[in-house]
């Protein structure tokens, strides 16, 4: 199983939608080539240069932590079932709690409608909390989302990341 990357005092916990089978064989968090997670992630001014997906445990230095919402791995999300989107939401849930972040970053619009059972999401801020986090979607950043580019993503990343300097109300 993938491990967590957690810190503590959090900004961020992205969270995707379950591990890919290069990621559950190296260990790593979005670890298959072609994923733009990593890219997208440095484009958007989170981190001062492209991290590698080897390199997940400096995250919680820039305030940033990757997890879940399923921990089992497949060649693709569209294999999870309703049900296991469903208790992972559960589940993330209780993390967040646990883990204490400002913003919980899904990445994945299917995925966050699913779990939570809000079928009207959008990408972006949602007006729903988990936890005492605030929720942004993002986009998936895997290939296989081929509607939404590296730089696209790292738009999407860069709104959550501006938004971190201003205050919440809600």
């Amino acid at each position: 199983m993938l491990v967590d990357v957690l810190g503590p005092r959090l900004n961020v916990l992205f969270c995707g939608i379950n591990p890919g089978l290069m990621s559950e064989a190296t260990g790593h968090h979005f670890a298959r080539l072609g994923n733009r997670f990593w890219p997208a992630l440095h484009l958007s001014g989170f981190t001062p240069r492209l991290l590698a997906p080897a390199e997940q445990h400096l995250l919680p230095s820039y305030g940033l932590g990757i997890t879940n919402i399923v921990p089992r791995a497949s060649a693709k999300a569209s294999e999870l079932s309703r049900d296991e989107l469903v208790e992972g939401g559960r589940a993330l849930a209780e993390k967040v709690a646990e883990s204490g972040p400002r913003v919980l970053a899904v990445l994945g619009i299917s995925a966050y409608r699913t779990a939570f059972e809000r079928r009207k999401a959008v990408i972006g801020p949602q007006p729903e909390q988990v936890g005492e986090a605030r929720v942004w979607v993002l986009p998936n950043p895997s290939g296989l989302n081929a509607h939404w580019t590296v730089t696209t993503i790292a738009e999407e990343m860069a709104r959550l990341r501006a938004s971190l300097d201003r205050p919440h109300s809600g």
